[in-house]
């Protein structure tokens, strides 16, 4: 497949290697990328290495992207703890407005049996006497007054009190939500902002073998995906975990008995909810795995999708589309359903032991154990005991959904980087001369496959250099290793005699311009895409260098001139137009060396030649690298160099490699002599002439 690089990452091509052609290579790229141990297409079908998930180190270092939000926690975390603590105290007071009615209510009803006077001991006594033990004890461990009711007053108070509790638990933990939402956008922003920058530090060969939607889907979807499951999971997860640690502190209190019947549902849960968790942990990595890949063949189809039409492949597009969807509804299907399963199973649990608490409590108050109240209030509690666990097993899917897109975000991250700048760079001149030299220049893309080895030459200041050769020569990856895009294997390139890998990128690419094939625009107007090549020119510079590349005619035909804003895939104007823009882009920024990539290729033959007059005089005075496949565009070339299979094969004027009759020759016969003698031009192998 072709080592081509993508505009809208680095605004670089990348020669190709299979024998097609450039403009070929370009849709074929763009329908059907492959690369690395990835590979597939619009009808490819994409089989990477599915890698298993390590949970907890995962969650350990996504929880420290939320340290730089440390105040933000520990306020979050007291507001928890404020919010737990009246939650949990509420249950125990409403427990006495209980034992406030049953204590009145008992009390009228045994008060209307007995004379007025009587008190609560004579009644338990006669009681006693006439057999009624069960009922004696129940009555003795009562506050009760013969012939009173309920305490209206005191009742009231209580209730007031609850309220109370509750409005203020409720305000905490709005405060709380805030914070929580403010302290995951934050990380989030910042992991985002951390993902761009690794971008911009990974080198070519990575994005040679990822496709581009699947990177993109790392950096939006996973960490929408990891902001979504934090906010979700963050402030239920602490509440439920200080609830548990309450609500266990307020049982003990009331009855160390029914406290342990209830325990018996928490080993139990954990050990359920482990297991299920175990397996569906396999079905979210699957699932976000394929998210990435349907992301990047959605890409492929909208880029390619002229290309598609033009075969007649809709159907094997929307074939290859389907079975990839189909792969991700069934690994959603089957993550979200095997997660599922923890809920109802929790709340089965938490069922059982709620009528398990309700029995030993009803038979421990007419025991006169407890009190009506505090089996109530213990009732409560161990549903409030239950529930965390429900809500902990129910985020496990949300949970490890968002673990698994941070994984993927950090493989993304932790990918190697390109090598650093030097801790103590070179510095060009502000106007370098622009000498370049290759001195024993090796350079492979697989070391298994050698590509340019001991490679010589020498562009003089001012002087254009023009490369010439079959597909696959590795005409583009020259002036890539020039813009230190790819590191050498061996040898060194220097720049007015500075080695380039004693340079920073930055120093060394500000010195240099390129026009490629491929035109790449950005959505703005058609003054800021020229202005690109250099921030901060004034009107005037960028009108001037619209003029002289001829932008200028066609702009004032647009509506809105200069302001006439593009899209980024520059549909708004034609071929030849943006790539003219592209070249005042070129012009405006006045680089020591230029390099044009077939610049005129998407231009009409009566704008090539007003562009070849702009590229001459853009050329003046520095030094050019001209990669051509048309040989009539660099006839005047002050150097061509030929090559073949990564080497220089030849070198001189047109003139001078013409009367040589070599490799030039015959590329030179190929694409002329046909058209006025198609009896000379030269049969294709395995061609016979018969």
């Amino acid at each position: 497949m072709s080592k081509r690089l993508d505009l809208q990452k680095l605004s670089a091509a990348e020669t190709t290697k299979d024998g097609t052609s450039h403009e070929d290579a370009k849709t074929v790229r763009d329908v059907a990328r492959k690369g690395g141990n990835r590979s597939g297409g619009p009808w490819g079908n994409a089989m990477p290495t599915e890698k298993s998930l390590d949970f907890g180190p995962s969650a350990k270092r996504l929880v420290g992207h939320l340290a730089p939000q440390r105040l933000r926690l520990i306020v979050i975390l007291a507001a928890t703890v404020t919010s737990v603590v009246l939650s949990v105290i509420g249950p125990k007071i409403l427990g006495h407005a209980t034992d406030l009615i049953f204590d009145g209510f008992t009390g009228r009803t045994i008060g209307a049996g007995v004379p007025a006077g009587t008190s609560l001991q004579q009644v338990v006594d006669d009681l006693r006497a006439s057999g009624d033990d069960q009922r004696a004890d129940m009555l003795a461990s009562m506050n009760v007054v013969p012939g009173v009711g309920v305490d209206f007053s005191a009742l009231g108070h209580i209730l007031l009190i609850v309220l109370a509790l509750y409005i203020g638990a409720s305000v905490v933990m709005y405060a709380q939500g805030f914070m929580v939402a403010t302290a995951v956008n934050r990380a989030m922003r910042e992991l985002r902002a951390e993902a761009e920058a690794k971008l911009g530090k990974l080198p070519l060969a990575y994005f040679d073998r990822q496709p581009r939607g699947e990177v993109l889907s790392r950096v939006t979807n996973d960490v929408d995906n990891i902001s979504q499951s934090l906010q979700q999971t963050l402030s239920q997860l602490l509440t439920s975990v200080l609830t548990l640690i309450g609500v266990l502190v307020m049982m003990l209190t009331i009855s160390p008995l029914l406290t342990l019947i209830a325990m018996f549902a928490i080993p139990l849960s954990f050990v359920l909810t482990a297991k299920i968790a175990k397996r569906s942990q396999k079905q979210f990595i699957t699932q976000w795995r394929a998210t990435g890949e349907l992301n990047g063949q959605v890409e492929e189809f909208y880029t390619g999708h002229a290309l598609v039409k033009v075969f007649g492949r809709q159907k094997e597009a929307a074939q290859s589309f389907s079975a990839k969807n189909s792969e991700l509804y069934e690994a959603g299907f089957r993550a979200q359903f095997i997660s599922g399963i923890i809920m109802p199973m929790m709340m089965f649990i938490g069922n059982i032991s709620y009528v398990l608490v309700a029995v030993v409590g009803g038979l421990r108050v007419a025991s006169g154990a407890v009190s009506l109240g505090d089996v109530q209030a213990f009732i409560q509690y161990s549903r409030q005991f239950t529930q965390p666990l429900s809500q902990v097993a129910s985020m496990a899917n949300v949970l490890q959904s968002g673990v698994a897109s941070a994984e993927r975000v950090f493989e993304l991250l932790d990918e190697p980087e390109q090598t650093a700048d030097p801790v103590a760079p070179h510095t060009i001149p502000a106007r370098s001369r622009g000498r370049v030299a290759f001195e024993d220049v090796a350079f492979s893309y697989s070391p298994d496959t050698p590509l340019i080895h001991d490679l010589s030459l020498v562009a003089d200041p001012g002087s254009t250099v023009a490369i010439v050769g079959p597909t696959g020569a590795g005409k583009t990856t020259l002036v890539n290793l020039i813009l230190r895009f790819y590191e050498l294997a061996g040898g060194r390139i220097t720049l007015d005699g500075i080695d380039i890998a004693s340079l920073r990128r930055d120093d060394l690419r500000s010195r240099i311009g390129m026009v490629l094939q491929d035109t790449w625009l950005f959505g703005g107007t058609i003054r800021d895409n020229i202005a690109y090549g250099r921030p901060g020119a004034s009107e005037g510079e960028i009108v001037a260098a619209a003029t002289a590349t001829y932008v200028d005619r066609f702009v004032h035909s647009l509506p809105d001139g200069y302001d006439t804003v593009i899209d980024s895939e520059g549909s708004n104007v034609s071929a030849g137009e943006k790539q003219l823009i592209t070249i005042a882009r070129a012009f405006l920024a006045d680089p020591s060396l230029l390099i044009l990539d077939e610049a005129t290729s998407s231009v009409d033959t009566r704008t090539e030649a007003l562009v070849q007059r702009a590229m001459a005089a853009l050329r003046t005075d520095r030094t050019s690298f001209v990669i051509a496949h048309r040989l009539s565009t660099i006839r005047d070339a002050d150097l061509i160099l030929v090559m073949e299979d990564g080497a220089i094969v030849e070198q001189g004027t047109h003139d001078e490699l013409i009367a040589g009759e070599g490799a030039y020759y015959r590329l030179y016969r190929s694409q002329f002599a046909a058209a006025t003698d198609p009896e000379s031009a030269p049969v294709p192998a395995g061609v016979s002439e018969g």
